[in-house]
């Protein structure tokens, strides 16, 4: 074989692990990947921000279950993809973030953009570490992909010096190991299960909570399985979105803390006792708790448990579904299911105000309308999307997307860039609160200039209402300060990027303009006034 640039060492590797995407802003540096991409047959995705290629490469992992690959510069480059690098470790999300750097000879001599990325990026990451040669590239690009997707999935930093990158290697003498990660993984503990299964067969107020990591299960229909056989209210979050269909019996969004606080016992899987369980106490003392997750050292964190199993959670869930019986939910589930109702018809019922501005319930109830089976919805800001969270109808194989536990927003364009290229049939559909739309809204010009169809729908009611609405019950109406935006006309800077735009301030608009930005070939934006709703009256946010 003959000499290669390290740069398609690198690109060899990206394509041995099954990925034909990557996520970059462009800088010297890294240029060396870019040609090894070209011959690798790797499309190179460019964006406006590097904080946009970090989401992307954390969407990519979502959507595809492969890890997501984000290409950045030294300096700048690598501490503007922190913000990523941060929310997709607090969501537990595969991806690899390649760093340039000046050349190893000119260390700590002041190189362009030389700084200590490996450090910078060690706390808010797997592993962090620098590539020394050349030779060595592909073995430790295999190491990289192999901390981020064993055990618990998480985001990973490698640095790539720019004469590592420039210098040749015959590729004989670089050969990355033949295999570098297992393909199994762990089965539960019998005994557990048995125990598990006792407790909840004993049960008469069960209730299921299941998180993100059933996502990455090996198994992730096990959860219908088991709620097939064995009916208990399901409470789902994160991107176990979907795993139960709306209509499913066991599927339930607006009464989870009435749930909860009525449960005898509580398994929970994949989510950690934060602040969406209070910590641990939206359980009460008296409810027997089962807790499941990949990560050992959440279990009983915050609060103690009876029953406490570090593994995966589709797999446990599938123990059950054989161990358990056949049982019908009974008045319990009918229970929980006509609290639901009632929640449900109270938003339906502030949906039907045909009042102008739209009701922000009502915009929602018009875009289920374009939410498709294989539908992927993004969820990018405070207040309008948690309202979005409870009314769109997502199912597998869709999926939803949205800030997580870090709370970040300008996640939307790289999520729902990465969501478009690795689903190119499915819509995907972006819902923005005016405040994040500000903060990436640029990324319409790489979605229009790179041919990526995503239709956004920003809820503008002129604030950041999520954190206005606490200003106001704290310190009073007339101390609001920073937390107020206008009307602004965010559709014609789409417009401007090259895709479509459209202003809505009427009921009777909508609809039609909500069809439009779906038909149309180019990226497009919905902006629409929204009115006032008592639908998250009581949510404050800190």
């Amino acid at each position: 074989m003959g000499m290669v640039h390290g740069g398609r060492l690198v690109a060899k590797a990206i394509k041995a692990e099954g990925i034909d995407h990557v996520f970059t802003l462009c800088g010297g540096h890294i240029a060396n990947i870019y040609d090894g991409c070209l011959d690798e047959g790797i499309r190179v995705v460019d964006v406006r921000h590097e904080q946009t290629a970090g989401h992307a490469a954390d969407g990519w992992a979502r959507v595809t279950g492969q890890p997501g690959v984000a290409l950045v510069t030294a300096g700048p480059g690598v501490t503007d993809v922190v913000t990523a690098a941060a929310n997709a470790q607090r969501a537990g999300v595969p991806m690899l973030i390649i760093g340039g750097a000046g050349p190893s000879v000119n260390k700590h001599q002041g190189s362009l953009q030389d700084m200590d990325h490996v450090e910078l990026m060690r706390p808010i990451t797997k592993w962090s570490a620098t590539v020394p040669e050349t030779r060595r590239l592909g073995e430790m690009m295999q190491m990289a992909f192999r901390h981020a997707t064993t055990g618990v999935p998480g985001p990973v930093f490698l640095e790539m010096p720019l004469d590592i990158l420039m210098m040749g290697a015959k590729e004989t003498d670089a050969p990355p190991p033949s295999a570098y990660r297992a393909t199994c993984v762990a089965q539960p503990e019998t005994r557990a299960i048995e125990e598990a299964a006792k407790l909840l067969e004993a049960a008469e107020r069960p209730v299921l909570v299941v998180g993100t990591q059933l996502r990455w299960s090996p198994d992730r229909e096990a959860l219908r399985r088991l709620v097939d056989r064995f009916e208990v209210p399901v409470f789902v979050n994160g991107m176990a979105r979907g795993a139960l269909p709306p209509t499913h019996p066991c599927a339930f969004k607006r009464v989870r803390g009435s749930a909860l606080k009525q449960a005898d016992l509580v398994l929970v899987f994949g989510t950690p006792f934060d602040f969406r369980l209070k910590y641990g106490r939206a359980i009460p003392d008296s409810a027997k708790v089962i807790q499941v997750d990949l990560d050992s050292t959440v279990l009983m964190h915050n609060r103690p448990v009876h029953l406490a199993v570090p593994g995966d959670t589709g797999l446990f869930l599938a123990g059950l579904e054989r161990a358990l019986p056949e049982r019908k939910g009974g008045d319990w589930l009918a229970k929980i299911a006509e609290e639901d109702r009632q929640a449900i018809a109270a938003m339906d019922a502030e949906a039907a105000d045909t009042s102008d501005p739209p009701n922000p319930l009502r915009v929602c109830q018009e875009l289920a309308k374009f939410v498709e089976e294989d539908s992927v919805v993004v969820g990018d800001g405070g207040d309008f999307v948690a309202t979005a969270a409870y009314t769109l109808p997502i199912q597998w194989p869709g999926v939803w997307m949205d800030p997580g536990p870090l709370g970040t927003l300008g996640v939307g364009p790289g999520y729902a860039m990465a969501a478009k290229l690795a689903r190119p049939k499915s819509r995907v559909i972006l819902v923005y609160g005016d405040g994040s739309f500000g903060l990436h809204g640029l990324e319409f010009e790489a979605m229009a200039r790179q041919g990526i169809k995503v239709v956004g729908v920003i809820g503008n009611d002129a604030g950041w209402t999520q954190i206005l609405r606490g200003q106001k019950q704290i310190f009073g109406a007339d101390r609001c300060v920073a937390t107020k935006l206008d009307y602004t006309r965010y559709e014609k800077v789409v417009e401007a990027c090259g895709g479509k735009g459209f202003w809505v301030e009427r009921n009777e608009d909508l609809p039609k303009a909500l069809a439009a930005a779906f038909d149309c070939p180019e990226p497009a934006l919905v902006n629409v006034k929204i009115g006032q709703s008592d639908f998250r009256k009581d949510a404050i946010s800190v």
